[in-house]
């Protein structure tokens, strides 16, 4: 049988059906890549701790493990349900084109033939999010950077990411992604919110015109949102909700509540676990009986290998650098990723 795009064909038995049924399967993932520089002193980036004479000593000796290091965890996403891994993979904190071009250039993923969108953003620390996709699954109509406006105490601008804005067909569906890095939370939670809040209206605004054309247009919004799904920002600025039956049309899903309520989470700081790696779905694909892709199931993924096992950071995310020195990890966040199906007809 030919492989449909966007899956392999797998045989499900779901308690949720009454019998056996053929599914395509789409995987859908985030992962915050930290800090993805090149050693390229590039002009206008702020990205001098990022060389071989930075405070980071960043050599491409570095360069080349961290991408053997991100290879790794990105290969396996999914691929115990797809041979294929993940279809659509939102990132944060790449510098640039070119070590997302080296990225995809990788070996492992020599037979997706990924492709990605980026555009430079005007964000202080010199990152931005991006898009990686497979093109066999995903074909890109539409993409801009949406411009987050922030003021300090003065008026003047502070810079922070842009939100990534993609549409395109999935599998022949028009669907929306919004790919967010939201401001930290430097100065305190509390203090920080309202900037977060801001960059959360951003993809409101487009979300709504959106809804207002189709209440069931399908709709992504992902990203490291440096708070919780708690959060003001997440739970009322954009609206999602944890409880599945109370999300109505037009509205965002969050998979993620119950993960935080149940202390499960993304990184970690001072001992305390923190879900900031989010990927919120709208109603469209909450309706099991359609003709498209609905929701299926939300991970971590979280992998021994990926975690610390000795030092002050024992049981984190296992990171890149330890203060300034390397220490071949990973990320300081763990990936989530959600399972989408769709009924063979």
């Amino acid at each position: 049988m030919k492989q449909i795009s966007l899956v392999l064909l797998l045989l499900f038995s779901l308690s949720l059906f009454s019998q056996e049924k053929k599914y395509k399967v789409g995987i859908v993932a985030f992962y915050n890549l930290e800090n993805l520089f090149d050693t390229i002193n590039d002009t206008g980036k702020n990205d001098e701790d990022f060389l071989p004479t930075g405070s980071y000593h960043y050599t491409g000796k570095v360069y080349q493990d961290k991408m053997r290091k991100l290879t790794e965890v990105l290969s396996q996403i999914g691929t115990d349900i797809s041979p294929d891994g993940f279809s659509l993979l939102g990132v944060a904190e790449i510098e640039n084109d070119k070590v997302l071009e080296d990225l995809v250039a990788q070996p492992e993923f020599a037979n997706r033939h990924l492709k990605i969108v980026h555009f430079d953003g005007p964000d202080d620390r010199s990152i931005d999010p991006a898009l990686i996709y497979n093109p066999k699954y995903f074909k890109v109509k539409h993409s801009e950077p949406l411009f987050v406006r922030m003021e300090n105490a003065d008026g003047t601008l502070h810079y922070t990411r842009d939100v990534l804005w993609v549409s395109g067909l999935y599998d022949g569906e028009m669907i929306h992604v919004f790919v967010n890095h939201w401001p930290s939370r430097r100065g305190g939670e509390e203090a920080s919110a309202a900037a977060r809040a801001s960059a959360a209206g951003v993809s409101k605004r487009v979300i709504d015109s959106l809804m207002k054309i189709d209440p069931q247009t399908k709709v992504f919004v992902m990203g490291d949102l440096n708070d919780d799904p708690t959060s003001p920002s997440v739970a009322k600025v954009l609206g999602a909700k944890g409880d599945i039956k109370s999300v109505k049309d037009g509205e965002l899903y969050n998979p993620w509540v119950d993960f935080i309520n149940r202390g499960i989470g993304t990184l970690a700081y001072n001992d305390s676990w923190n879900l900031f790696d989010q990927i919120m779905l709208s109603s469209g694909f909450l309706k099991k009986e359609q003709k498209g892709f609905f929701f299926h199931a939300a991970h971590i993924f979280n992998k021994q290998f990926m975690v610390t096992k000795t030092g002050r950071y024992k049981g984190y995310p296992m990171r890149t650098y330890d203060g300034n020195i390397y220490n071949g990890g990973y990320s300081d966040h763990f990936p989530t990723y959600c399972v989408f199906l769709k009924e063979l007809q």
